[in-house]
């Protein structure tokens, strides 16, 4: 690790490549995550995180927020912290760039660091997700595209065209400016809103495919945050794209499936106490996570609520 944060700190693209080797992980596949949460790929200190968090998915960003300079060098540490995972509790979603903006490139490099999903932007057709899943060649690894232009908004039902495309993300802002509406009808309370998520995610589990809402961008404002979800939760949403580690939290409450969040917490201050026993308050389970005295404590003020 300090030697690619030493050729990373030099920007030193040839001595990041070769600390780097394909390598063969344990794909998680799972389909239930709630909270993912967004990471630029060239931000070390935030990728070293990674088992800490408190995401079910984490979502490792090639794109938006990483600047054509530093592009390459976050491919480069993006299949290096793959191949640190090699088992990881947390889904490693990687989204590249457009196909036109050296997406394939991206694709064709990253397969032979076997992230669980590839999530591709501004797709537009079934001919476009062809093309990748020709390249992409591994059964394993999924296929994620955001619905962010006219073409796929209009083409959405056959965007699903083989059984590795399992997930899609609702891009609103580009999906709005595409279609040249003002970004202003983008609140909780406009009908238009209403529609495009109830249209989304019905067609969506018509064709089994996992729909997951739009970032909300204004992280700092947890009020109107709250409001979407809640919106979200009554139309049919169990999934959302996170900013911050609050917005996760949030997504991981009001999202959360009581029985398995009992179940959970009640597995989380068993083996807290039992691991308390001997002396150790932090450590990483392979199931649960990283789990420390806050995360107990929430544990058990759950337990509480509900009388267990």
């Amino acid at each position: 690790m300090q030697a690619i944060e030493e050729a990373y700190a030099k920007r030193d693209l040839e001595a990041l490549d070769t600390l780097v080797e394909p390598c063969f992980r344990e794909i998680n596949k799972k389909s239930d995550f709630k909270s993912l949460l967004m990471l630029s790929a060239n931000k070390i200190k935030h990728l070293l995180k990674i088992a800490t968090l408190e995401a079910d998915a984490i979502m490792l960003n090639l794109e938006d927020g990483v600047s054509k300079e530093e592009k390459p060098f976050a491919l480069v540490l993006c299949a290096y912290f793959l191949s640190w995972h090699k088992k990881c509790d947390k889904k490693l979603i990687v989204r590249v760039n457009a196909l036109d903006e050296g997406g394939y490139e991206e694709i064709a490099y990253l397969k032979q660091f076997m992230p669980d999903a590839i999530r591709v932007p501004k797709i537009k057709d079934a001919v476009e997700v062809k093309n990748v899943l020709a390249l992409l060649l591994n059964e394993e690894i999924e296929l994620h595209l955001s619905i962010e232009t006219v073409e796929a908004w209009h083409n959405l039902s056959s965007l699903a065209c083989d059984q590795r495309v399992t997930t899609f993300y609702l891009g609103i802002l580009d999906l709005f400016a595409d279609m040249k509406l003002p970004q202003s009808l983008i609140n909780p309370e406009n009908p238009t809103m209403s529609y495009m998520l109830s249209h989304f995610l019905i067609t969506c589990r018509a064709i089994r495919v996992k729909p997951v809402s739009f970032v909300f961008q204004e992280f700092k404002d947890e009020e109107t945050f709250v409001k979407w979800l809640e919106l979200e939760k009554r139309i049919g949403y169990d999934s959302k794209a996170c900013l911050s580690p609050n917005q996760v939290k949030l997504v991981n409450t009001i999202f959360a499936d009581k029985e398995v969040e009992l179940k959970r917490a009640k597995v989380i201050v068993k083996l807290f106490e039992m691991y308390r026993d001997k002396g150790i308050t932090g450590f990483v389970d392979e199931e649960y996570g990283f789990i420390d005295e806050p995360i107990y404590k929430g544990a058990l003020a759950l337990l509480g609520e509900q009388g267990e």
